[in-house]
């Protein structure tokens, strides 16, 4: 009966450590080129821009008939991926997203920068192809890609038509 506490109690512990260690062990792949430059490109600069969470037009919002979204600059809440906040901004053109610009997202730690070097250009050119802010999550990513989808999405909001 020892022997089989002793070995549950062993297996229990490498489970634990497995699934708490996977996090940090995630293997981050270079980011993928995309033909959009913009769409991909991060900021070089890390300090924080204010939220516009109103909901009003922005100065040069333009309504397109049949369009989805008002043309115009919006920008997303501040949202918490655990390990630092995800704010985004998304420029529609002619009622479709065609740029989104990360304005804060973790990068107080080596391991978020490459996180996010490698997760959100993939999230703004998968945005941009589906016209969504419902996108696939990124592996070893998953916070960001919750966060990213939640500024985002309020972003959209207020374009809505």
């Amino acid at each position: 009966m020892k022997k089989f506490t002793l070995a549950v109690i062993i297996i229990g512990s490498f489970i634990l450590f497995s699934l708490l260690s996977t996090q940090s062990n995630t293997l981050a792949l270079p980011p993928k080129s995309t033909t959009d430059p913009g769409a991909s490109a991060l900021p070089s600069a890390t300090s924080s821009v204010p939220a516009s969470s109103g909901t009003a037009d922005p100065p040069n919002a333009t309504n397109t008939p049949g369009a989805l979204y008002k043309d115009g600059t919006y920008t997303g809440s501040v949202a918490d991926a655990q390990w630092g906040n995800i704010q985004v901004q998304v420029v529609i053109l002619q009622g479709k997203m065609t740029k989104i610009t990360f304005l804060q997202y973790p990068n107080e730690r080596d391991r978020s920068v490459m996180i996010n070097d490698y997760a959100d250009p993939q999230l703004a050119t998968e945005a941009i192809q589906a016209q969504s802010a419902t996108v696939d999550i990124v592996t070893g990513a998953t916070d960001s890609s919750e966060a990213f989808m939640q500024s985002l999405s309020d972003a959209l909001t207020q374009a809505h038509t």
